[in-house]
Order: C-alpha cells, then structure tokens, then sequence
C-alpha cells in the first residue's frame, strides 16, 4: 500500500497551506484532546506548535508513565553479515563501497552473544546486510538458534522477507521485526536507492504488513531523518503505524526516529534535522499513538538522551556495536555507521535508575 499518494488523494492535503491555516489557539485545543486523529497530529508536527513544546512533553510524560509506567527497555544490535547487493547512497553497505566484507561463523556469533549478555542486556536485534546469499534463511535459523540461548527476546532486522518465511523464523524463536522504510516521498527513495532489490518502493513499504501476517509479535518501523522535510516524514510514518496498529491489533507497533549518522562515502542528507526538531517528532507520535513503543538508539548523544527518555521513549539501545564483530573485536572499524553514545550498559542503567526508571 502506498501510503504516501493514498493519503494525499484521500485529503488532497497540501501540508504548506494546512500549517499556514494554524493558530496557537488550533494547537492548544489539540493538547487538550484525549484522542487525537490525522490531522490533530499534524497540528502538533507544524511550525505552530514549536511555542508549546514544554505543554507537550507534559502530556507525552503524563500518557506514557499511564500506558508504559517508568519502564525502560534496553536492547543491543548484533551484525551478523555486512554483504550487500544493494547501492544504496546513504549506507557504508552499499555494494559499492570497497571494504574488506565480514559474516559471522556460528562460533563467531556465539562469542558475541556471550560478551552482550555479560553486560546484563537481555533482548538482541539481529542485523544484516541486504544479501539473500550471504543471510540465508538457513543460517539465520541456525544462528536464532543459538542466540535464544543467551536472550529473552530476538528481533532481525535485514532484508525484506515472504510471509512464509518470517514464520519460518517466528517458529525458530524471532519474536519482533524492525523495517525502516528509509524514506517515504517515493520520488527520493527511487533517487537514494540506485540499484539492488531494495529498489523496488512498494515491497518494501509493505514488508511490515508481511511481519504482521505471519504472526510476529511486535513491528517497528520508521523513516531515516534528514532525506525529505521531516515533519512529511513523521507524518506519513505515523499513518503507516496507524493503519497497522489499526489492522492488526494482537501486533505491538513501534516508532524509531534514526537521523543520518557519518557513514562511509559523501552522501549528505537533504535536510538538517535539529535536536529540537526531533523532540517535537517524538513528543507528537507519543501523543498520535500514546500505546506504541517508541525507540531512542545510540545514534544519539549522551546528553539529548538523558533528556528524551521522559518524553515517551519506551525501548533504546545500550553499549552498541554497528561493526560485524564488533563486540568480541572492538577494533573492528567498518562499522554501518558511528554512534554517539559509547556509555556502558551500566552507566545507561545508573542514569536510568537515577530518575527512578526500572529496565528490563
């Protein structure tokens, strides 16, 4: 499904005369409202709602301690492969960028199973390129297999897959899916994805609603910040979460807010994504769709961090690697892209605990 041109034959909605239509009282009003629709969200993703940021963290606050409690979940990714049939210009895994590739051994993946799970994190997101050959469904059945020993939870989060595959590896022991799609003006995506099966726009998009046929428990999804105007970018993720949340009610739906982060080559993203810009997106999908996990990565500073997990972050990544390897050998320096964040899991716990948060 097409969200993006759905929507706006829908609504004939033109965001730029929409937000200049606003007013302060507009945004206010929608604060106000227990249940907020399509256009409420907009409201609060507009320019005019920038002046009332601190009435939103309140709200985002109040309705997250009411749906989640002060419930921290704390997670790591694991690459497992970097092969890549994708040219993708935003990511270090594009086929075309020339590094010495990696995929990890069943005894390579044990080692770094057991350094996570020393640090106390207990639920893993298991990472690939975008190489059938490379992560086959085989091996990542046979390294499923093996990280359950060490976790109480396993997501993925690699190539598109068929339904009938991720019931393949729901059976194995994958309880959770994350599919970022990237972007989704349709006329960039087909820009920033030159070759490769990631090209193709609509399986992409509908990858999530494959996830929540075969059964999986929770979906995640998201746009990688900076390719179009973000406020378009937000929006349109948290209709897709709608239309999921709404269609398949027994699956968990979640919202990741990734910017651009130094990769290796020159592509710079189209626009700046400020730190105050992404607390209004957040704060704003809090308030859209107040049951839905939302997910801070170490992509992010310590600082912005700290100062985010009040206002509605539920899950975020702790201690991470994006290097194959990269847990056992820290020196491994072809890594997706750079973190921000190198705090251990316990500094993330301490800091957490601080303002009486559990973790789990």
């Amino acid at each position: 499904m097409n969200y993006y041109k759905k929507y706006y034959e829908k609504k004939n909605l033109s965001f730029e005369d929409y937000f200049s239509s606003l007013t302060h009282e507009d945004v206010k009003h929608v604060i106000n409202k227990t249940t907020l629709n399509e256009l409420d969200f907009l409201t609060l993703l507009s320019p005019a709602a920038e002046p009332f940021l601190e009435d939103m963290g309140q709200k985002a606050q109040q309705v997250t301690i009411q749906h989640f409690g002060k419930v921290m979940q704390l997670f790591a990714p694991l690459y497992i492969s970097d092969h890549c049939v994708n040219q993708c210009l935003y990511c270090s895994y594009s086929i075309n960028n020339d590094f010495p590739r990696k995929k990890l051994t069943l005894s390579e993946i044990e080692a770094e199973a057991k350094v996570i799970a020393e640090t106390g994190i207990e639920h893993l997101l298991i990472l690939t390129g975008e190489s059938r050959l490379h992560a086959s469904i085989d091996y990542l059945k046979e390294s499923i297999t093996i990280l359950k020993k060490y976790f109480s939870s396993l997501s993925i989060e690699l190539h598109p897959l068929k339904t009938e595959e991720y019931r393949e590896l729901i059976q194995c022991g994958i309880t959770g899916l994350t599919v970022y799609q990237e972007v989704y003006n349709e006329d960039i995506y087909k820009q920033i994805h030159v070759k490769g099966p990631k090209r193709n726009y609509s399986y992409r998009l509908d990858t999530p609603e494959r996830g929540c046929k075969a059964g999986i428990s929770k979906v995640n999804i998201g746009a990688l910040l900076g390719m179009d105007d973000w406020r378009k970018e937000v929006f349109f993720t948290g209709i897709h979460a709608a239309y999921l949340k709404h269609k398949y009610a027994e699956t968990e739906i979640g919202i990741g807010f990734p910017r651009m982060r130094p990769h290796l080559g020159d592509f710079q993203p189209k626009t700046n994504v400020t730190d105050k810009n992404l607390l209004q997106a957040m704060i704003a999908m809090r308030l859209f769709l107040p049951e839905s996990d939302i997910i801070l990565s170490t992509r992010e500073q310590p600082e912005l961090r700290d100062h985010l997990i009040s206002m509605g972050v539920t899950k975020m990544s702790a201690a991470s690697s994006t290097a194959v390897g990269g847990y056992v050998n820290k020196e491994t320096s072809h890594s997706q892209f750079e973190i921000s964040d190198e705090r251990s899991v316990d500094k993330i716990k301490d800091m957490l605990h601080i303002n009486d948060y559990q973790t789990r």
